[in-house]
């Protein structure tokens, strides 16, 4: 347990009106939907962590983000404290993949106005924030 901040990138990706989500596995929030992201690494850009676990977790591939919001979610139970920056990908190619079978289920697209539960905190957050991605209708 580390009672420093730890920073999350997430991913977001609109394809026809809706957002890509993924089931998670195997770590906190198990069972919960939640975007494409993980930890920012030491020295790296936001964009580049952005970029970087968006190819891991579902193989697209895209190299124009545009800076989203940021949630500060403090889960006293697990130890752990998470700011996590919300990149929007303006370009994103392919087809999700299941790239990383022990930590996602699967991915889906999803309507943001009916989004599947429960909600990874980082997302449940950015929802109750009334944000809503670009292009969704």
């Amino acid at each position: 347990m580390t009672l420093a901040p730890r920073i999350g990138v997430a991913v977001l990706v609109v394809r026809n009106g809706r957002v890509l989500l993924g089931q998670r596995l195997g770590s906190h929030g198990e069972g919960s939907w939640a975007l494409p992201g993980g930890h920012l690494e030491f020295g790296e850009s936001i964009e580049g962590c952005a970029q970087r676990e968006l190819a891991e977790e579902t193989g697209l591939q895209a190299h124009a983000f545009a800076p989203g919001p940021f949630t500060n979610n403090v889960l006293v139970s697990r130890g752990l404290h998470y700011v996590t920056l919300f990149m929007v990908a303006r370009d994103a190619q392919g087809e999700p993949e299941r790239r990383e079978p022990d930590k996602c289920a699967g991915w889906e697209w999803c309507d943001w106005s009916a989004l599947p539960s429960p909600l990874f905190s980082p997302l449940a957050s950015l929802q109750q924030s009334g944000f809503v991605p670009e292009g969704i209708a």
